[in-house]
């Protein structure tokens, strides 16, 4: 069996939202999946890209993904990779796959002089917490993730005391 790791093609935006849909289904939350096929395209192989995207292929066949965007630590002066989204199909986990995704990002934030690699995991989720902390990930406790969206975040768009310059 083979593992190979590689930077999502051009063409394959279909292929990533297939993986966000699985994702999206195995954490119970594919209610709020809006993304289109056209919308993973633009943000990883668009005139501006905001996206990454590594594949993991199993004997030539994806079988996973991992998600990220640069971030900035004002505190470390540096920048950093936050993990958006990590997948593996379920019939090949416990063959080092996720790990392996995992290290291919944290190499390429030793590459780049990154200060660290970042994530969320939700908190039913025992069998991946585990699997980041035999990596050596510490879980936040002390830190609550913080959204704002849909009709909240377009109330608060209007809720402007000041005028913003340009």
């Amino acid at each position: 069996m083979s593992l190979v790791i590689r930077r999502a093609q051009s063409g394959e935006a279909g292929l990533v939202l297939a993986f966000v849909r699985e994702l999206a289904e195995y954490e119970k939350l594919l209610h709020e999946l809006e993304a289109s096929e056209a919308m993973i395209a633009e943000a990883l192989f668009g005139e501006n890209p905001r996206l990454s995207c590594a594949i993991a292929e199993w004997d030539g066949a994806p079988v996973g993904f991992a998600v990220w965007f640069v971030n900035f630590s004002t505190f470390s002066g540096r920048a950093g990779i936050y993990l958006e989204d990590l997948f593996v199909r379920p019939a090949l986990r416990g063959k080092g796959i996720g790990k392996a995704l995992l290290s291919h990002l944290a190499r390429e934030c030793v590459a780049n002089e990154w200060s660290r690699l970042q994530w969320s995991v939700l908190d039913w989720n025992t069998p991946s917490i585990e699997f980041y902390k035999s990596l050596g990930a510490v879980m936040l406790d002390e830190w609550t993730v913080c959204k704002v969206g849909g009709p909240a975040l377009a109330a608060l768009a209007r809720t402007a005391s000041c005028k913003t310059a340009s």
